[in-house]
């Protein structure tokens, strides 16, 4: 593979953010699937649900200072500035804490982030950003439609932005071999080129020999053991299982708990999905997960708590214990992530409405 990379006709930025793992269309009928999407649709909030509650701002920030000001600096096309939050992270093997800065900033900057690769191609850094950019901006083209509801041309540019992609994203694997970054990235555009479960598992063990704890990486083989993208439940939730035994007391990988049973949930009809994840098997997984994640005092991921803080307060509370979802609430504040909220809709007044309704049982 050769490291210099062809010039690429940069189109139209679409205005929309796009999440990684889900992309959803708001107020679509949950439950169908369609080949090369990156998930199912939110389903939407019952009646009882849908209460008058002032939406929660989904914190783009995370409440991360750094992260905020890195944010301003993609804004404003000022590569030395996010340089120089990135480089020090880069440079000390933070790769948990530099995956999640990189993708936090993967939905701004327009031209400046996709033309990095121009101005510095033999930087890993750069097209570590770059290439993470170019991924976001494939999802944009591809929108959360179903597939039937996108053209040939939408396709199309979708997987030719992709492949551009992964083109920088090898490119600075070659440049810095020991670097974990690309991996994860690597993990997402496998997905939406559908090369299957083989190259996604290869790509991720890449990652994890770099950065054996990294959430992030762990989060994109499990999206790709998922019903959803080919897999099935029981590899899904074998995987998570397997995962959370071998972490130590406080891992953020506890959250892979959760979010398996969300994703099982999410799979499930209206009516089947509330017996499933009320179920009290399931309740005492999740339980067991949070105690030694969220809730133990060794919990402190350099990344931000708030991914599985949030993950798990939606299982609780779909859970029907708004006990523990209430405590979680108390720590979010107002820290509400889009993931996993955007399940059931809205992600700012899902959040809102499951807030005060655990609030509200926690005062009583």
């Amino acid at each position: 593979m050769t490291s210099s990379i062809p010039a690429i006709a940069i189109g139209a930025v679409a205005a929309a953010s796009v999440i990684r793992e889900v992309s959803t269309k708001y107020g679509a009928r949950r439950g169908s699937r369609t080949a090369g999407r990156p998930g199912q649709p939110g389903r939407p909030a019952r009646a009882a649900e849908t209460p008058a509650v002032k939406p929660v701002p989904i914190d783009r920030s995370h409440g991360d200072p750094e992260l905020a000001v890195l944010r301003q600096a993609a804004r404003v096309a000022d590569w030395p500035g996010m340089e120089a939050i990135l480089r020090p992270v880069r440079e000390c093997g933070d790769f948990e804490r530099l995956t999640f800065l990189i993708a936090n900033v993967e939905d701004l900057g327009g031209d400046f982030l996709l033309k990095l690769p121009e101005q510095l191609p033999g930087d890993p850094l750069a097209l570590s950003v770059a290439g993470a950019r170019h991924s976001a901006w494939a999802w944009e083209a591809r929108t959360g439609y179903r597939a039937t509801q996108v053209s040939e041309e939408q396709f199309r540019v979708f997987h030719e932005r992709l492949r551009v992609a992964e083109e920088y994203l090898y490119t600075a694997v070659e440049l810095d071999p020991a670097g974990a970054a690309p991996w994860y990235t690597l993990c997402v555009t496998s997905r939406g080129l559908e090369h299957g479960v083989g190259i996604t598992r290869r790509r991720f063990q890449a990652g994890i020999k770099r950065a054996p704890e990294h959430v992030g990486l762990h989060r994109q083989m499990l999206q790709q053991l998922c019903a959803k993208w080919g897999g099935s439940h029981e590899e899904m939730h074998a995987f998570a299982t397997r995962t959370f035994d071998a972490a130590p007391p406080g891992s953020g990988l506890g959250e892979l708990v959760a979010q398996a049973h969300l994703e099982h949930w999410l799979d499930l009809e209206q009516g089947p999905d509330d017996v499933y994840i009320r179920d009290a098997a399931v309740l005492k997984e999740l339980h067991q997960a949070a105690e030694a994640s969220v809730f133990h005092p060794a919990f402190a991921p350099t990344s931000s708590p708030y991914i599985a803080l949030n993950t798990f307060a939606m299982a609780f509370w779909l859970a029907d214990d708004k006990e523990t979802a209430g405590r979680l609430f108390e720590r979010i504040g107002d820290h509400a992530t889009k993931a996993p909220w955007r399940y059931r809709g809205d992600p700012e007044r899902v959040f809102a409405v499951a807030r005060q309704d655990c609030v509200k049982k926690r005062k009583k």
